[in-house]
């Protein structure tokens, strides 16, 4: 991936943050339309949707009902932190807390 494909991706995540925020709330397809093609990953789109819901920005989908993020990557039953740390190259951290 090109760095000025990265810088794009990046600016324009910013500013759907700060539309969202403003707002209160983004379309899906608002989303879609803002980032360059092929620029996230699913797992990147997952946590950028859980990012935004973290900021108290609510996720509508074309007929203006909110959609719900989940917990886990829906796919695969794996927590998040297991998805972008494989798509990054890492490994998750194990829970140790007991």
């Amino acid at each position: 991936m090109s760095t000025l494909k990265i810088g794009r991706s990046h600016k324009a995540r910013k500013a759907l943050f700060a539309r969202g925020i403003r707002r209160g709330f983004l379309s899906v397809e608002e989303i879609d339309e803002a980032l360059p093609p092929g620029s996230l990953t699913d797992a990147e789109r997952w946590l950028l949707y859980y990012s935004l819901k973290a900021s108290r920005v609510e996720i509508r989908d074309g007929e203006g009902h909110a959609i719900e993020v989940e917990e886990r990557s829906p796919d695969s039953g794996r927590s998040l932190n297991e998805e972008v740390g494989d798509e990054i190259g890492f490994e998750a951290e194990a829970d140790t807390q007991h």
